[in-house]
């Protein structure tokens, strides 16, 4: 029931062994689920940053697994009162096919570090790797301190009376295991991603945004729950932002056919991303291919990066999390346009602002709700070790990453003992 910090200590390194070991393995697993992942993407995005978790987690928990001194009523003179961080029990984790290696290591390293045993739940769409570390684990592990499980089916995971069920995915499976987790008083952490707004001020540089920006979009293409998902920008800047993300694409990739943009993940996401740039021409918004030379090919789910200008508000592309290499751009006169426009919509995951005026950042994180922000860049609140990483409203609920998760994977058990 409360494994030592040497037990911690050699599961974390016995995981981060398997990642160091096998990263090339592990990379090309990724590729071939698929059909073609950047290997640069995976390496830097998903490999480097668990090792770089697992790390971060091993030279502090000691520190986070110490009893925490409390104070003592007034009426209690002489009691002593402490909070001891206990194990949940056994932690279930349910991972996505974007990026199925760091989000089942990211949980995984937090529910280990809080003495959890830990059952893994991985996507269809990620067969090649699951198989790949099915077997590592078992190599490594006891499987009852940590099963990956292949070809089970989330309703029959997400009902088993689990101590915790962390889950990562859309909004609507989301309520559903929420509601199945309810059957056994489970509690959850569910990351659900949205539509996170980035914003360019007047002050800021043009070029060196749509750097951040269409770094941040257009990896993965743009298949990551932190992902700008829409842009708004000065009414002035609207043809600079464009002819500079022109520049900026042909440069960075120079030809997509060569196996450094990922593909599509499937045929269906492929026809809905399709129909999703139908839609907003159809409704009169401007399409910029960014990759002039490649149009979307179903038969390698290559989908060039888009830029969508002026969508109107009741377009797919605007109403609904994109999940693919196209970003909508729009302008505004005002501030307050943006900051209504964001608030009359779903809390995102991620919000993203690009201004050096420190007047401005606090003006727009106080007046907005989100999951976390990112100021002069995108989606790298996620890279750091020592926040916590979650959603709020629609885009989920708990934390993880660093001493968070060890928080939010352990009973903080409060002790009091009375005076002799």
């Amino acid at each position: 029931p409360y494994p030592s910090y040497e037990e911690r200590l050699d599961n974390l390194s016995k995981l981060e062994n398997i990642l160091v070991e096998h990263q090339e393995d592990i990379a090309q697993a990724i590729r071939s689920d698929f059909g073609n992942r950047a290997i640069q993407e995976s390496k830097l995005l998903e490999i480097f940053l668990s090792i770089d978790g697992i790390r971060y987690a091993r030279k502090r928990l000691k520190k986070w697994m110490k009893p925490q001194r409390r104070g003592v009523s007034v009426w209690f003179a002489g009691a002593r009162n402490r909070v001891l961080p206990q194990p949940k029990g056994v932690v279930g984790v349910v991972v996505p096919w974007n990026y199925p290696l760091f989000l089942a290591v990211g949980p995984l390293t937090s529910a280990l570090a809080a003495g959890n045993r830990c059952m893994i739940k991985m996507a269809a769409n990620s067969r090649n790797l699951c198989d790949l570390l099915h077997n590592l684990v078992a190599a490594k592990f006891d499987e009852s301190t940590l099963a990956i499980l292949p070809g089970v089916r989330g309703s029959d995971f997400t009902t088993l009376p689990f101590d915790h069920v962390i889950f990562t995915g859309s909004a609507d499976t989301g309520r559903t295991v929420m509601r199945a987790a309810a059957e056994n008083l489970t509690p959850v952490t569910l990351e659900l991603g949205g539509k996170s707004p980035t914003i360019i001020a007047d002050d800021f540089d043009i070029e060196m945004a749509a750097s951040r920006i269409l770094f941040t979009k257009f990896m993965n293409a743009g298949q990551t729950c932190v992902a700008p998902d829409y842009l708004f920008l000065p009414e002035s800047k609207q043809e600079q932002f464009v002819e500079a993300a022109r520049r900026i694409v042909a440069k960075r990739y120079p030809d997509l056919a060569n196996g450094q943009f990922t593909t599509v993940i499937d045929d269906a996401s492929f026809t809905r991303l399709v129909d999703t740039l139908a839609g907003a021409e159809g409704s009169g918004a401007t399409l910029v291919n960014l990759a002039p030379g490649h149009e979307p090919d179903a038969s390698t789910r290559l989908l060039p990066p888009y830029l969508v200008l002026d969508p109107g508000d009741d377009t797919t592309i605007m109403r609904e999390e994109i999940f693919g290499p196209l970003l909508p751009v729009r302008t505004y006169r005002e501030i307050d346009q943006v900051l209504d426009y964001i608030n009359r919509r779903d809390r995102p995951l991620g919000l993203y602002l690009f201004s050096n005026d420190k007047a401005l950042q606090d003006r727009v994180i106080r007046n907005t709700i989100s999951g976390g922000v990112s100021i002069n860049d995108c989606s790298f609140q996620v890279a750091q070790h020592d926040m916590p990483f979650g959603g709020i409203g629609a885009s989920g609920m708990g934390h993880y990453h660093g001493h968070e998760g060890f928080v939010e994977f352990s009973k903080m058990r409060p002790i009091f003992s009375q005076f002799r």
